[in-house]
């Protein structure tokens, strides 16, 4: 028999894979590649949970968000209101001030009215009382005028006296 090349490929290729039986390269590879599938195993359940807790995170502020436009609505809503509120009070406040300043105007053309009222009389009297006399004078002798002159008076002054009081 011959040995040719082929059978010491062969030959060599057997050892070579007793030499790697014997140091056990198949279970350390084995176990190195168990290692690293192991690592990513981990790495990829750290992954999912760092995911879940994100979107844990990203539910409360979506969360914390509606809350907060909720409260901005709350808050518009108050500010609104209490706005409107204020309008009206100061609406309420702006008619009553207006009133009072109208009633207070009457009363004050109402005052005015009397006074000039009185003050015509009282001019009305003056005249009358004049005109009387000169009458008086004129178609009477002075004793008699004297005597209905201040008769005249005296009625005028108690009729005047009933009127004002």
């Amino acid at each position: 028999m011959t040995i040719d090349a082929t059978f010491w490929v062969m030959i060599s290729f057997f050892a070579f894979l007793g030499l790697l039986i014997y140091f056990k390269i198949p279970q350390k590879i084995k176990s190195t590649l168990e290692q690293n599938i192991n690592n990513i195993k981990k790495q990829i359940e750290e992954a999912n949970k760092l995911k879940e807790d994100a979107k844990n995170i990203l539910t409360e502020h979506e969360k914390k968000i509606s809350n907060s436009k909720s409260e901005v609505k709350e808050m518009i809503d108050k500010a609104s209101d209490e706005a409107e509120k204020n309008v009206i009070k100061t609406n309420r406040d702006f008619h009553s001030l207006m009133e009072s300043r109208k009633r207070n105007a009457e009363e004050r053309i109402k005052q005015l009215k009397n006074q000039a009222l009185k003050d015509i009389k009282n001019t009305s009297v003056k005249i009358a009382i004049e005109a009387v006399e000169k009458l008086f004078k004129n178609s009477l002798d002075k004793s008699k005028l004297d005597k209905i002159y201040s008769s005249s008076i005296e009625e005028t002054k108690l009729a005047l006296k009933k009127k004002s009081s």
